[in-house]
């Protein structure tokens, strides 16, 4: 792994899109403590739309500047998933109303170490970081909404069927996700170099009878 993480194609690690999303990373401790502490509404909504402006911002950025690196995709969705296991590991096990499901936390982790491990063997296998997919990104989308639902103390059905589509969207995006990996692993690139030519026949060589 470190020869692929010194690798020139990874890029500048400081750029402006990379910094956005530590920013993000950094956002997610004090949003974690507020939650946890059932802290001020007011704070708490402050920070996690200033965390959502930098993951709007760090991909425009990135297009915007032609920045992107194999840094950038690595941060952007380790920022989301390190977010979204914080947050829900409190609302799971916080002592204030509303609370997750302890089986839907389960299923958060099981699935992103799955994750994270096959990019990490396709990483090893190609040396590149493998950009996330759609419905991955609609299981976020709907991850947050869930707990948003939970900061704003939704009524018991509508939480409910959040946790519900969330789990949905995060075992097909799973599934997604495994059918990625195996066509990755199974790739086998064809052969840059080129056959070497054949050996130039010889003015020495005996001419054939006929």
């Amino acid at each position: 792994m470190s020869s692929v993480l010194s690798d020139a194609r990874w890029g500048r690690f400081w750029t402006v899109p990379n910094a956005l999303s530590l920013l993000r990373l950094v956002l997610v401790v004090p949003i974690a403590w507020l939650l946890w502490t059932d802290g001020s509404l007011a704070w708490l909504f402050g920070l996690v739309l200033t965390a959502c402006f930098t993951d709007w911002l760090d991909g425009r950025v990135a297009r915007w500047s032609h920045s992107t690196s194999e840094w950038g995709k690595v941060l952007d969705p380790l920022a989301d998933k390190f977010a979204g296991f914080l947050t829900v590991i409190v609302l799971t096990f916080r002592t204030a109303e509303p609370t997750l499901p302890l089986w839907f936390f389960g299923a958060l982790v099981a699935r992103d170490a799955a994750i994270l491990a096959g990019s990490y063997f396709i990483v090893q296998k190609h040396g590149h970081v493998a950009m996330s997919i759609w419905s991955g990104k609609a299981a976020t989308f709907w991850l947050a909404l869930t707990v948003l639902a939970a900061i704003l103390k939704a009524d018991p059905p509508v939480l409910q069927f959040c946790v519900w589509i969330t789990t949905t969207l995060l075992a097909w995006s799973f599934i997604m996700y495994v059918r990625r990996f195996i066509r990755a692993m199974t790739y086998t690139p064809p052969p840059t170099s080129e056959s070497p030519p054949s050996p130039p026949v010889s003015s020495a060589s005996p001419t054939p009878t006929h």
